[in-house]
Parts: C-alpha cells; sequence; structure tokens
C-alpha cells in the first residue's frame, strides 16, 4: 500500500509545526555579513578565501556539503524507480 500526503505551506509554516527555531534573524545577519565582505572582491582567488573563510568548518565543510547533497539526489533518484511493495 502506499499513501501519498501533500502538505502546501509556507516554509515557516513548516518550520513552527516540526518545531524548529525561527532562524531568519540569524540568516537575515549572515546574509548581510556575507554581503559586505563581497562587495571588496575583485577577482576569483579572493572570492574562493573569502568563501573558505566564511564557510563553517572551511573547505572540509563544504565538501561534506557537497557530498551530502550529491548522496541526496542519488538517493531521490533511486527511490523514483523503485519496484513497489504489497
Amino acid at each position: 500500500m502506499k499513501i501519498t500526503i501533500e502538505i502546501d505551506c509556507t516554509p515557516e509554516e513548516a518550520r513552527s509545526f516540526m518545531g524548529l527555531p525561527d532562524v531568519s534573524s540569524a540568516n537575515n545577519v549572515y546574509v548581510e555579513n556575507l554581503t559586505k565582505a563581497m562587495q571588496g572582491v575583485s577577482n576569483p582567488d579572493q572570492l574562493q578565501q573569502y568563501a573558505s573563510a566564511l564557510a563553517p568548518m572551511g573547505q572540509v565543510g563544504l565538501k561534506l556539503f557537497q557530498n551530502f547533497v550529491e548522496s541526496g539526489m542519488k538517493a531521490a533518484a533511486g527511490s523514483s524507480g523503485s519496484k513497489k511493495s504489497d
């Protein structure tokens, strides 16, 4: 048996429903600081240095996140073609 439920809500409503904290103010501060830092970038090497410094855990964190996204996409692609179970 397969049951599908579709929920139409905003990200804020979903966070509230799941009991997650509202991080919009922290996100606004992060985006503002990132925007200020990027205003002085004049070449790609400088951009890479800023990205490495701002990302959590530097290059290791970026690689872990990339691997996480890629594995999620592979899992999603695999599940769309999965067999039906009774």
